[in-house]
C-alpha cells in the first residue's frame, strides 16, 4: 500500500487531511511537529513521529525509511516559533542561514526544495479535502446590510492588496477603516486587537494571496474560528471562494447562527 507522508501542525486540519488520505486507500505517515501537533493524531495515523520543527534532517530521515513519496503539510505552524528558542540541525542551519528572508513563503517553499532534494514531492495541502473549500454565496446567518456590505468590499480588497505584500491574510475593518492588520501572531490575534480598538460589530476578512500556493499557508476557518468571532462580538467573517478551507462546515454554521455572526464566500 502506497505511503503518504503528513506533516501536521496544530488544529483539526490535519485530523481531516489524515482521514481523506485514508479514504483515498493510503496509508499514513505522520510527522506530528512537537512544537504544534495534537496527540492524539497517534490514534488516526498508520506511523507517526512526533519531531521538532527545527530537526530537518529528523523528519526527512524518518520519511524517506517509510518509503514516502509524496508529502502533505496541514494545520497552523506559528511563525512566531521560528523566533523562539528551538533547536535547530546543521542542515535546519544550513537552510536558514541561505534563505533571503524569513516569510512565510520563503520558509516553506524552501522546505519544500530540500524534501525535493531527497525525492519527495509536497502536493497542495488540500488534495485529499477539495470538498471542503468554501463555495461562493451566504454560508451562515443574515444578509448584510448596504453599509455592512461596503465595508466586506472594502476590507476583502484591502486584504487581497496586504497578502500580495506577504503581510498577512486577515484585515478587520469597520465604517470603511481598517482597524487591525494580520501579521506573525495569526488570525485570532488579530480579531482580538481589532475589537479592542473599534468594539463590536467589525467585519473580518480572511483571503488567499495573488497565485497562492496551495501547498501550504491555506486559509482556514473552522469552529475555533467562531467562537473567536463571537467572543470579540464580530459582525461578520468574509472568505475567499475556492480558496478557503472550512473544517467542520455544519459545526461552523450552527455556530455562526447562534453566535449573530455572518459568513461570506466572496
Amino acid at each position: 500500500m502506497k505511503s503518504i507522508g503528513l506533516i501536521a501542525g496544530n488544529g483539526r486540519f490535519p485530523f481531516l487531511a489524515a482521514q481523506g488520505i485514508k479514504k483515498a486507500g493510503f496509508r499514513v505517515v505522520c510527522i506530528g511537529l512537537k512544537e504544534e501537533a495534537d496527540p492524539k493524531l497517534e490514534f488516526l495515523c498508520d506511523k507517526i513521529s512526533f519531531i521538532s520543527i527545527g530537526k530537518f534532517q529528523k523528519i526527512i530521515d524518518f520519511l524517506k525509511s517509510e518509503g514516502v513519496e509524496d508529502v502533505i503539510m496541514a494545520g497552523q505552524v506559528k511563525h512566531v516559533k521560528i523566533y523562539s528558542a528551538i533547536t535547530m540541525d546543521w542542515r535546519a542551519v544550513k537552510v536558514m542561514a541561505g534563505m533571503i528572508n524569513k516569510k512565510a513563503d520563503t520558509m516553506l517553499t524552501t522546505f519544500a526544495n530540500e524534501l525535493a532534494k531527497d525525492g519527495m514531492h509536497l502536493m497542495p495541502s488540500i488534495h485529499y479535502l477539495k470538498d471542503f473549500m468554501a463555495k461562493k454565496g451566504l454560508i451562515a446567518g443574515k444578509p448584510l446590510s448596504e453599509n455592512e456590505q461596503k465595508d466586506a468590499d472594502f476590507g476583502f480588497r484591502t486584504a487581497k492588496a496586504a497578502a500580495g505584500l506577504d503581510i498577512g491574510q486577515t484585515v478587520v475593518v469597520k465604517d470603511t477603516s481598517v482597524l487591525a492588520v494580520e501579521s506573525v501572531e495569526g488570525t485570532d490575534e488579530c480579531i482580538k486587537r481589532a475589537y479592542q480598538l473599534g468594539g463590536k460589530g467589525n467585519i473580518v476578512c480572511k483571503v488567499a494571496k495573488p497565485n497562492q500556493d496551495m501547498r501550504f499557508d491555506v486559509p482556514v476557518i473552522g469552529p475555533k474560528t467562531i467562537e473567536v468571532l463571537k467572543e470579540n462580538k464580530a459582525r461578520a467573517m468574509i472568505v475567499e471562494s475556492g480558496s478557503t478551507l472550512i473544517l467542520d462546515e455544519q459545526e461552523v454554521v450552527e455556530k455562526a447562527v447562534k453566535a449573530g455572526v455572518t459568513i461570506i464566500a466572496m
